[in-house]
C-alpha cells in the first residue's frame, strides 16, 4: 500500500514537471573581450510540447531584466523574431508577477524571441542559439517565462506556460540609481536622530 502510494506520488510529480517544462533557455556562453560581449542562449522545447506560429501570436520566451544591449546585435535561428521591452512579454495564461515569482524591473530591458516559422517544432528538440551583445560579461541570476503548445493527448493544441531561472548581465549603474536613491533617502532621514544621539552621549 505504501509502495503504491509512493509510486503514485512520483508519477504525479513527473506529470507536474512535464506540464510546466516547455521552453527552456539556458546561457550557453559569453564571447568577447575588451568591449562588447556576445551572450549566447541555447533553448529547447521539451517532450509533450511543440513550438508553433499562431494566427494572432506565436509561441515565445522572454528573458527578464537583461538590461541594455547593443542595438542590432541580436541573432536568432530562422523563423524567430526578436523584440525588447521594459515590461513583459509574459504568457497570457499566467502572470507570475502577481505571485511575486518574477520581478520585472521597469527600468531594465527584457528580451523576447517569438516563433513565426511555417512549421511546428515538436519536442524534445533544440530550438537553436539566441544571442545579443552587452558591455559586460559579469553574470547574475535572472528569470524567464515561456509559452508553448501541448503536443498530443486530450489537450493537444492548448497553451502551456512556464517560468524559471537564467543568467543575465549584472545591472549597469544607471539601473541601480533608483535603489541607491531610496537607500540615500533612508540614511538622510536617520541622520538627525543619529546626531541627536551623539550629542547626548
Amino acid at each position: 500500500m505504501r509502495k503504491t502510494r509512493i509510486l503514485g506520488l512520483a508519477a504525479f510529480a513527473a506529470m507536474t514537471i512535464a506540464a510546466y517544462a516547455d521552453v527552456i533557455p539556458t546561457l550557453d556562453s559569453i564571447i568577447g573581450g575588451g568591449g562588447d560581449f556576445t551572450w549566447n542562449y541555447s533553448a529547447e522545447v521539451m517532450l509533450g510540447q511543440r513550438v508553433q506560429n499562431r494566427l494572432l501570436i506565436g509561441d515565445f520566451f522572454t528573458i527578464y531584466d537583461f538590461g541594455n544591449f547593443v542595438p542590432g546585435s541580436n541573432m536568432q535561428p530562422a523563423g524567430w523574431v526578436f523584440s525588447s521591452s521594459l515590461l513583459g512579454q509574459t504568457p497570457n495564461f499566467i502572470d507570475p508577477r502577481d505571485y511575486g515569482l518574477i520581478h520585472d524591473n521597469p527600468n531594465a530591458l527584457n528580451l523576447t524571441w517569438r516563433y513565426t516559422g511555417p512549421t511546428a517544432i515538436i519536442g524534445p528538440a533544440s530550438l537553436g542559439m539566441f544571442s545579443v551583445a552587452n558591455n559586460t560579461n559579469q553574470e547574475t541570476p535572472g528569470q524567464f517565462a515561456a509559452q508553448a503548445t501541448r503536443n498530443g493527448g486530450l489537450f493537444d493544441g492548448g497553451r502551456i506556460s512556464n517560468i524559471g531561472s537564467v543568467s543575465v548581465p549584472v545591472p549597469e549603474m544607471s539601473a541601480l540609481l533608483p535603489i541607491f536613491s531610496v537607500c540615500s533617502a533612508g540614511l538622510l532621514a536617520l541622520l538627525p536622530s543619529f546626531l541627536r544621539r551623539r550629542r547626548t552621549s
